[in-house]
């Protein structure tokens, strides 16, 4: 089972020529509204993926509460633990240009609400994978580390958007994900003289006994640590929408994860899921099938 405890929102997202500057307005013909949030994205990828999912958190008793959870439920995520706070549903506004980058801005509303003793309800046990992100109080993940680490089970973080990680917590880490910048953050908070994120990736495996990944885009993902180091290549894939691609990556990595495979199957599994996200508008809307991913799995070229 993965028990992914993070965060969820509404998503108004709209299309535009170019990202705008500061202080410049740019218009879009129209806008759409889907689920998403770090936490429920990644929540749904895994569970596409074929994994038994359950979603810790947080919503508002506003209108935007059932668009929030209507992914995550129709893909099957058991929501039993998620809690109704006072506070509004999180809300993303999204803007896509023409190149399918993307300019994200998140009012957090419940995400902050959420707390780790929710876990408790949920229930973790020896073999669980634990799935978290930073969208949430940060204090909460780590103290969700640490019952985590208690109870035996695996803990996944990525570090999205980037903050800071005590040392103790990155110590009782599993895997941690991070993409070119996160690494680069990572790397400035705890001193390392290397400024390639690869080189990041490589000492914060070493340092502290983990399996570190670093997403690179198109050039796919890299691994340092106990379980060895690797590379997986992204699939060639006319790009859309780059919204979730990382989410997707994680969600079907932890996928793999949780149905004991090797860790480059692993990372193979979530670079087909990241490049498939990237050919539709919107967060979950774009996250692919189990199928999906298998069937495009044999197009990756082996790693030199």
């Amino acid at each position: 089972m993965i028990t992914v405890f993070g965060s969820l929102s509404a998503d108004l997202v709209t299309q535009v020529k170019h990202l705008p500057a500061p202080g410049e307005t740019v218009t879009g013909p129209s806008y759409t509204v889907v689920p998403g949030g770090k936490g429920a994205n990644q929540a749904l990828a895994a569970a596409r993926a074929g994994a038994p999912v359950r979603f810790v958190g947080s919503v508002g008793g506003d209108g935007f509460k059932d668009l929030a959870l209507s992914g995550m439920r129709e893909g099957g995520v058991d929501l039993g633990a998620v809690r109704e706070s006072p506070e509004q549903t999180a809300c993303a506004f999204i803007a896509v240009d023409a190149q399918g980058e993307n300019l994200i801005f998140v009012a957090s509303g419940a995400n902050l609400e959420s707390r780790a003793e929710q876990l408790g309800a949920a229930g973790l046990t020896e073999g669980d994978v634990l799935l978290l992100q930073m969208e949430i109080t940060h204090a909460e993940n780590w103290k969700a580390v640490d019952l985590a680490a208690a109870a035996g089970a695996k803990v996944v973080l990525n570090l999205a958007p980037a903050g800071p990680i005590p040392e103790e917590s990155l110590r009782k880490l599993d895997v941690l994900v991070v993409n070119e910048t996160e690494a680069g953050q990572l790397g400035a908070q705890l001193g390392l003289l290397p400024d390639d994120p690869e080189a990041i990736a490589a000492e914060i495996a070493t340092q502290f006994a983990l399996d570190c990944i670093v997403t690179l885009g198109p050039a796919g993902a890299r691994s340092f640590g106990p379980s060895g180091s690797f590379s997986v290549p992204a699939l060639a894939i006319d790009v859309v929408d780059t919204t979730a691609a990382g989410d997707a990556f994680v969600g079907a990595f932890a996928a793999g994860l949780e149905r004991g495979l090797a860790m480059e199957e692993a990372l193979q599994i979530g670079a087909v899921a990241g490049s498939l996200a990237c050919r539709a508008v919107g967060a979950q809307p774009s996250l692919p099938s189990g199928a999906e991913i298998e069937a495009q799995r044999a197009k990756l070229s082996q790693p030199a």
